[in-house]
């Protein structure tokens, strides 16, 4: 039995597990010189997979961990496009197709300035493991551009989408590469962007894009779904513990499709969200949070957090949306962008007695 669990050199296979995710972490470091945010990705899941290792020798032998760490492929490309003061801006375009083991590469698109090649594969090798989980034939990927739909006209952002899409389009399919929405990109951008694949490729391939309206091949609750499951997830896990979301302090951070709606079930649930935050600062209602306002500013006027205060009476606003997390509350559901708390805030979330997180990003 002993020689079973070891090498021709002696090592166990505990050891050689640990080698092995040692030297495929360095040499993604290597390859990869400065992506941090990919380089935490892989540390974090390879780690995790080091008993998936010791009950799986192969794995080792076939070097399945060194295969599924290089996308099959990473695509950058310029997005260039006019303003409404006909000047021509230029933005960086990415999409990277990780891994399509089990089916079509599947992940969102997100618009935002921070989008760099390090975040894309960050969510990319993530969106592998994610879309496995749900049983379906769903490969990862994952896409975007450092364009900043903020403040942005209906018309230039519908240039910048077919632009985008003029490029992308010759990489995706149905059954090839479905993106999504995600940060920046919702059911607007979605619809542009599909325009332009239809009329690029002169073929109405509904498959080809998730997140569409409803009358042109959408699903019902597809802006609802994440969000909901966030607080289904959390829920499972207060009746685990012989509890529930009424009467507790919820703070959310963000204020998109996710954190919207993981407040409205939330306070189905019984909660009272007292916080809800975008990029530029956060409100704090003790009263709770009217989603219809945050609804009506988000989602129609696509405008800033900020304008809640005129509307509610005894809201607060402040600069900066790290300061959310000083919120006392019972539950806190990160639901804006990866890496939302830090040591220092999950310090302060202890200190204030939460007891519960539930991540949506």
């Amino acid at each position: 039995m002993g020689f079973e669990n070891k090498d021709v050199l002696g090592n166990t296979i505990e050891a050689q597990a640990k080698e092995t995710i040692e030297k495929i972490i360095n040499q993604v470091k290597a390859r990869n010189i400065g992506e941090s945010e990919f380089h935490q990705t892989i540390e974090e899941v390879l780690h995790s997979l080091e008993p998936v290792l010791v009950k799986h020798p192969e794995y080792i032998k076939q070097n399945i961990l060194g295969r599924i760490v290089e996308p099959d492929r990473q695509i950058m490309f310029r997005v260039p496009w006019v303003d409404d003061n006909g000047n021509v801006q230029v933005n960086r375009g990415f999409r990277v197709q990780f891994n399509n083991a089990i089916g079509p590469y599947k992940g969102g698109l997100r618009f935002h300035p921070s989008v760099n090649l390090s975040i894309i594969k960050f969510l990319g090798f993530e969106q592998i493991f994610k879309n496995s989980l749900t049983g379906l034939p769903i490969g990862g990927g994952k896409g975007g551009s450092d364009f900043n739909p903020k403040g942005k006209s209906d018309n230039e952002i519908m240039r910048f989408c077919q632009s985008f899409m003029t490029e992308l389009c010759r990489h995706i399919g149905p059954n090839l590469d479905v993106p999504a929405g995600d940060i920046g990109v919702g059911a607007r951008e979605i619809g542009y962007l599909f325009g332009q694949y239809k009329r690029l490729r002169n073929s109405y391939d509904a498959g080809v894009l998730t997140g569409k309206g409803l009358a042109y091949g959408g699903s019902l609750a597809r802006k609802e779904a994440t969000g909901f499951g966030v607080i289904y997830f959390v829920n499972e896990m207060l009746n685990y513990h012989g509890q529930s979301f009424e009467n507790k302090r919820v703070v959310i951070s963000g204020s998109g499709n996710v954190a919207i709606y993981a407040a409205e079930k939330a306070i189905d649930y019984g909660a009272k969200v007292v916080a809800m935050c975008d990029s530029s600062g956060y409100i704090v209602d003790e009263n709770g949070i009217d989603l219809s306002i945050v609804k009506q500013i988000k989602e129609v006027e696509r405008n800033r957090i900020k304008e809640y205060i005129a509307r509610k009476e005894g809201a607060q606003y402040f600069e900066g949306h790290k300061g959310i997390w000083t919120v006392k509350c019972d539950i806190a559901l990160p639901c804006a962008t990866q890496n939302d708390i830090n040591l220092d805030d999950a310090k302060i979330l202890v200190e204030n007695g939460t007891t519960v997180i539930g991540e949506g990003a």
